[in-house]
């Protein structure tokens, strides 16, 4: 959030955010992303063999542009003669070696296409799961890729991209120091009001709800964490959304727990549909009536290193290759989550490789001294110098310990960074300390949770038991 920005009064504010929607709409919704959606909008069910057939010519592509413009695959085999589209694309892709995170760090540079110029790309960085961000470079056209899958699951569930919406994400929207209403804004050229997830206490959440049911939405969207909070304060003021008065729920960029579901669908009256994506714009994955993440075969290839299963299903590491990034291609990436893949056909009908979970990041909320729950915190660690890995233990409320990892570019400044965005989050008062550690260990599971909380329970809502 720019300081300036913080001055601002309310009105001044909604303005800013509503110029910035208008350019961030003409961005995403492009005539390339229309195209896009109209088409894929035909191909969602199927025929599996053009689906197949769609995948392995966009695979085949990819993996001669990057031999030839891309010095890490500089040594790329062609890909497979062969005739059947799901063979040649398993011949293909077992010629390549995984693409390690480790590597992708180190390495970058020498995964970005040569003669694409860059100032026409897009820069982003991931959220850092594992408490390291990274660098990403997409055209265009990727992102407009993305969405065109996001926006084909909300108009199948009856959304559309000029409905009004709530959303509940990690946008600074709000100066934390703000102690009255409204805890949210307007963007007024997309029907959208923003919601600050970082002024979620137990005394605000009542606002919440009041703004809830006087705001206008077709649609509500955001993190599940969020929305579970603010759920649960309709429920226990017994103030659900009258049924019919939005369409879907869509979560996205946290892991959606079942629980969670359960009490958002119940509070909004409306049914959740997850979304599994990435900031490397390398997967994507859309929840259908069944509650099934369906692999978006035009948009990716995804890959189970299978180390456990049986009839039904098999479970194991992802690796996932992103179609159409021609900047910065991902081939088989090991992106740290694990999901379980079905092997029986969806019963709803639409054909192609289905996931029954996605096994990504399950996060314990931080309790502020103040009372307020954050359940994602990873957007800190954004653009930080220095930062290998970071990990947020909590023992008390108003008190955390960041376990963190450094690299040689740690210097005098990235303390003091790294502090500033943690107070701007948590508040002046929430009592930090840092513990430099040569290693975070994982998970059972292989993953790594940003945050751990050991103060006995994952949600204060939670009835015991549940995990």
């Amino acid at each position: 959030m720019n300081p300036a920005y913080d001055l601002l009064p309310v009105f001044a504010q909604n303005l800013a955010y509503t110029a910035g929607g208008i350019w961030v709409a003409r961005q995403r919704f492009s005539s390339f992303f229309h195209e896009t959606l109209a088409r894929w909008e035909k191909s969602v069910d199927g025929p599996l063999l053009h689906l197949h057939a769609e995948q392995r010519e966009r695979l085949d592509r990819l993996v001669r542009h990057a031999a030839a413009k891309v010095p890490y695959y500089k040594d790329l085999p062609p890909p497979s003669s062969k005739y059947e589209p799901a063979v040649a694309m398993a011949e293909t892709l077992a010629t390549i070696p995984p693409l390690e995170k480790t590597t992708y760090r180190d390495q970058f540079q020498q995964l970005i296409a040569e003669g694409i110029p860059t100032r026409r790309c897009i820069r982003l960085s991931t959220s850092g799961t594992t408490g390291t961000a990274l660098h990403v470079l997409a055209t265009p056209e990727r992102l407009a890729e993305n969405f065109a899958a996001v926006w084909r699951q909300r108009r199948a569930f009856g959304a559309e991209i000029t409905d009004p919406n709530l959303t509940f994400n990690g946008r600074m929207i709000v100066p934390f120091r703000q102690r009255t209403p409204p805890y949210w804004r307007k963007n007024h050229y997309g029907g959208q009001t923003l919601f600050s997830v970082y002024h979620m206490s137990p005394d605000h959440l009542p606002d919440y709800v009041d703004a809830i049911h006087d705001t206008p939405a077709r649609y509500a969207q955001g993190y599940p964490s969020a929305l579970h909070l603010a759920a649960r304060a309709m429920i226990e003021s017994d103030r659900p959304l009258p049924e019919g008065r939005l369409v879907g729920v869509f979560t996205s960029s946290e892991s959606l727990l079942s629980f969670q579901r359960d009490a958002i669908e119940e509070a909004f009256n409306a049914p959740v549909r997850d979304h599994y994506a990435a900031s490397e714009q390398a997967v994507s994955m859309t929840a259908c009536v069944e509650g099934r993440l369906h692999v978006d075969m035009e948009y990716c290839i995804v890959e189970v290193e299978t180390i456990e299963e049986c009839d039904e299903w098999e479970r194991g590491p992802l690796l996932v290759t992103g179609l159409g990034n021609d900047v910065l291609p991902f081939l088989r990436y090991r992106i740290g989550d694990v999901g379980t893949r079905a092997k029986t056909p969806c019963p709803c009908g639409r054909p192609g490789d289905t996931f029954l979970d996605i096994d990504g990041r399950v996060e314990d909320y931080v309790e502020a001294s103040d009372g307020r729950l954050l359940g994602r915190l990873d957007h800190v660690f954004k653009g930080q110098r220095g930062v290998a890995e970071a990990q947020i233990h909590q023992q008390i409320p108003g008190a955390i310990e960041i376990h963190l990892v450094r690299t040689s570019e740690w210097d005098d400044r990235a303390e003091p960074s790294l502090l500033r965005e943690l107070h701007r989050r948590l508040g002046e008062t929430m009592k930090v300390e840092l513990r430099i550690v040569d290693s975070i260990p994982r998970e059972p599971n292989g993953k790594f949770r940003a945050v751990k909380s050991f103060r006995g329970r994952l949600d204060p809502y939670l009835a015991e038991g549940t995990t």
